[in-house]
């Protein structure tokens, strides 16, 4: 009788003993814990560049000829230096000498709603005009880089997949005759001059020179 009751005793003693330690194996927690917000991981660098490779914008490209609208005009009137060669066309010509570009960093030109002045490149007779009451068309818009690159053959780096590109032509005001050059307005933010298939970025100078 008695070995049988230490038998029980034993039994029950390592019972407790193996709930407390399957207890002590488990995490505790605080009542009174307070649920903590997870926060998003953001993209990878892989998938934003997947996103900046797709056009928003896949609207058909304007090809014809229309007058600057408002935004365009306030925009590109001003004075403005040749600042840095950007590149040139798939396609190009002697006149445009590949790989330096025309001598012109450092030119400037004059584009007002009523005078036009290409006087500035000075080493290019070529390209010296000077003309009251110039037209200016637009002649292209383009809602993203791939359409104009399919037209113009012109892959820049400081194009954006999503950026509006506006091809603007300068002619004289009789009889229409355009200059063999031309301009483009990236978003109303960025000018380049483009002679024969180079291309340069333009900054706006003040009335002082600077920029």
């Amino acid at each position: 009788m008695i070995t049988r009751l230490a038998m029980i005793l034993k039994i029950s003693v390592l019972a407790v003993c193996l709930a407390g330690c399957s207890q002590a194996g488990q995490p505790t927690q605080p009542s009174d814990a307070q649920h903590v917000p997870v926060t998003p991981v953001p993209p990878s660098e892989h998938a934003a560049q997947e996103e900046n490779l797709i056009p928003r914008n896949t609207s058909e490209p304007f090809m014809g000829r229309m007058d600057l609208d408002q935004a365009t005009e306030e925009f590109i009137y001003g004075t403005w230096k040749v600042d840095k060669l950007l590149g040139f066309a798939n396609s190009y010509n002697d006149a445009s000498e590949y790989p330096t570009g025309q001598d012109i960093i450092g030119d400037e030109l004059v584009i007002q709603k009523d005078y036009f002045s290409s006087m500035g490149l000075e080493g290019y007779e070529a390209y010296q005009y000077e003309f009251t009451n110039p037209r200016y068309s637009i002649t292209q818009r383009h809602y993203n880089r791939d359409s104009f690159y399919r037209v113009n053959k012109l892959d820049l780096s400081m194009i954006g997949i999503n950026d509006e590109m506006i091809d603007i032509e300068v002619t004289e005001p009789s009889p229409g005759l355009g200059i063999p050059l031309g301009f483009l307005d990236v978003n109303h933010n960025k000018l380049i001059l483009w002679i024969e298939a180079a291309t340069f970025e333009l900054i706006r100078v003040d009335e002082s020179g600077n920029k």
